[in-house]
C-alpha cells in the first residue's frame, strides 16, 4: 500500500519553520497573524450589525407604509434602534413638530391655518440627510481597517519573503556553498511570509467590498425614503 504524502503546512513542517525563523521573520508573520484575527472578528461583527440593521428596517418601513397617521410611527421608530431610516424618520419628524408649532399659535399641525412653506420642507430635508451622514458614519466604523489589511498585508508578506531570499544569500556567503540544506530555510521562511500575507488580505479584501457595498445600498435606501417622507408631508399638508 503507497503512503500519501502530504503538504508541509499538514505534516507539522510549517511550525519547525515558524520555530527557526528569524527576529524579523517572525515580527512579520506575527504582525500578519494579528491582523488577519482582527480582520475576521471585524468581519463577523459587521456581519451581525448589518443583518440588525436591514431587519429593523424592513420592519419599521412596512408600518411606516401601513400607518396613516406619522404619529403612530415613532414609537415603532424608537424601538428599531439600528435602522438608520428610523432615525431619520425621528429627526424629520420632530423638526415637522417643531416648525408646524411655530406656525400655529395652538401647537400641532393644524393645516387650514398657516401650511408649511418650501423653506420649511428644505430644513426637514437638511436635518434628515445630516442624521443619514451620521448614520452612515457610524455604519463605516471599522470597515476602514478591512481596507488596511487589504493594501498592507501583501506588502508586508512580500517584505517578509525579500528578507528570507537575503538571508538565504547570505548564507551561500558565508558557507561558501548553495546546496539546498543551506538555502532551504530561508526560501521557506519567505514563501510562509507570502502565503500568511495573502491569507490575511484576501479575505480583507472581500469583506471590505461586501461592506461597502452594503453601505451603499442603505444610503441608497435611506435617500429614498427621506423622498418618500417628504412626498407624505406634503400631500397631508395640502
Amino acid at each position: 500500500m503507497e503512503h500519501i504524502i502530504l503538504p508541509g503546512i499538514f505534516t507539522g513542517s510549517v511550525w519547525q519553520i515558524i520555530g527557526s525563523t528569524s527576529i524579523f521573520g517572525a515580527f512579520i508573520l506575527a504582525t500578519l497573524a494579528i491582523m488577519s484575527f482582527i480582520s475576521w472578528v471585524i468581519i463577523f461583527y459587521k456581519w451581525r450589525e448589518y443583518r440588525a440593521v436591514e431587519n429593523d428596517n424592513s420592519k419599521f418601513v412596512q408600518f411606516f407604509r401601513r400607518s396613516t397617521r406619522l404619529s403612530e410611527s415613532v414609537g415603532q421608530a424608537k424601538s428599531a434602534s439600528r435602522s438608520p431610516i428610523s432615525s431619520v424618520f425621528l429627526a424629520g419628524y420632530q423638526d415637522l413638530m417643531a416648525l408646524a408649532e411655530q406656525k400655529n399659535v395652538g401647537g400641532g399641525l393644524q393645516q387650514t391655518v398657516q401650511p408649511l412653506d418650501e423653506k420649511d420642507y428644505e430644513i426637514i430635508e437638511m436635518s434628515m440627510e445630516k442624521t443619514l451622514t451620521d448614520e452612515m458614519g457610524t455604519l463605516e466604523k471599522k470597515v476602514i481597517f478591512l481596507a488596511t489589511t487589504a493594501n498592507v498585508a501583501p506588502f508586508m508578506g512580500l517584505l517578509g519573503t525579500v528578507v528570507g531570499i537575503m538571508d538565504s544569500f547570505w548564507s551561500i556567503g558565508q558557507r561558501g556553498s548553495a546546496s539546498l540544506a543551506v538555502v532551504a530555510p530561508g526560501i521557506a521562511e519567505a514563501l510562509l511570509a507570502t502565503i500568511v500575507g495573502l491569507g490575511a488580505a484576501i479575505p480583507a479584501v472581500i469583506a471590505f467590498n461586501w461592506a461597502t457595498n452594503k453601505m451603499k445600498v442603505l444610503n441608497d435606501q435611506t435617500n429614498s425614503f427621506i423622498l418618500e417622507f417628504l412626498v407624505r408631508i406634503k400631500k397631508d399638508n395640502l
